[in-house]
């Protein structure tokens, strides 16, 4: 993948982890958080395998799809 584009999947990462520290709905703070860290595995993935990126934002990940899926209605 283009390098270039490597990185902006990275800067997008960064925007949507921040911006899901600005949000009051704890639906949409999960759902946007979900995809900074979906955004940060695929940086990992394409910048040769970053195993400290990949694994702690893939495990976020499927924390949030767990509590957006079986969480408490509220």
């Amino acid at each position: 993948m283009n390098p270039e584009i490597t990185t902006y999947i990275g800067y997008s990462a960064s925007v949507f982890i921040v911006l899901s520290f600005i949000l009051k709905d704890v639906r949409k703070i999960r759902v946007v958080n979900m995809i900074g860290c979906f955004c940060f595995v695929i940086y990992g993935i394409y910048n040769e395998m970053l195993w400290p990126v990949i694994i702690p934002n893939g495990l976020i990940c499927f924390i949030q799809v767990y509590h957006l899926l079986f969480g408490k209605k509220s």
